[in-house]
């Protein structure tokens, strides 16, 4: 007889009910007002980003924000230096959400926006954010895990609060990684984030999985596929963190290893 459970066993992505995924219970926990966790990620994010397209300007930029749910900010945050942006996610219900936002996204996205204006280059950022995410924004239902073909299609990056909260496997979690890195060009300005050690969480009454990984090895995954990795833990401090089951957020960014 094997030894061990069922119960030992991890709980894969294929497996989750991604479809009942509740976007709006989401949001009203998580982004219906900035957090000032998301505060710190969202400075680490435009400065970065508007450090590397102040140094190189000018060349046209594909960006895809990989596993994008109930979340707009790093579409924002790409949002002055692309000419097209792809939000990818796996969920109907969030690619639902996501299409609905596109014509005029919800106005409690403003606050985001706000934070990123605290950038100079931002705030030199002449056009209308809503206008401009309406024509350059477009959103598709795919699997991270299953786009093959598309390597190196985009030139800018994101990928937030994804690999390590679609399963219960490190397999998969590091799979998750690889994939992301997958569809960007060599040299790619990239931004993730990551939930540390998390446990799971709970969206609309539901249960989702998560992977619990720790900074160490966020890095290490990362650093394989990456140059100039940075991994930053955030709101290790915050006394209201955004639910309970993990200890910080990590912030990694850097480059597509060439």
């Amino acid at each position: 007889m094997p030894s061990g459970s069922l119960e030992d066993l991890p709980q894969l992505n294929a497996d989750v009910p991604w479809d009942e995924f509740n976007p709006a219970d989401y949001i009203s926990h998580n982004y219906r007002t900035v957090h000032p966790v998301d505060a710190e990620i969202i400075a680490i994010v435009r400065d970065h980003f508007s450090d590397h397209f102040r140094r190189f300007p000018g060349r046209p930029v594909r960006g895809i924000d990989v596993g994008a749910g109930a979340n707009l900010y790093p579409a924002l945050a790409m949002l002055p230096w692309c000419e097209e942006i792809t939000l990818l996610d796996r969920s109907k219900r969030n690619v639902g959400y996501l299409r609905d936002q596109l014509d005029s996204y919800d106005a409690h996205w403003d606050a985001f926006w706000y934070e990123l204006r605290k950038n100079g280059r931002y705030v030199a950022y002449s056009c209308d954010p809503r206008e401009r995410f309406r024509q350059i924004v477009r959103v598709e239902q795919g699997d991270l895990f299953d786009m093959a073909e598309r390597e190196g299609r985009w030139t800018l990056g994101t990928m937030f609060f994804v690999a390590e909260s679609l399963s219960t496997s490190e397999i998969e979690f590091r799979q998750a990684v690889e994939c992301f890195f997958h569809y960007l060009e060599p040299g790619a300005p990239f931004a993730a984030a990551f939930m540390e050690e998390s446990v799971g969480y709970e969206v609309g009454g539901r249960y989702f999985p998560a992977c619990k990984v720790r900074r160490d090895q966020i890095h290490s995954t990362l650093k394989s596929h990456t140059r100039e990795l940075r991994t930053i833990p955030v709101g290790e401090q915050d006394q209201d963190k955004v639910r309970d089951g993990y200890t910080s957020m990590i912030v990694a960014y850097g480059f597509r290893r060439t």
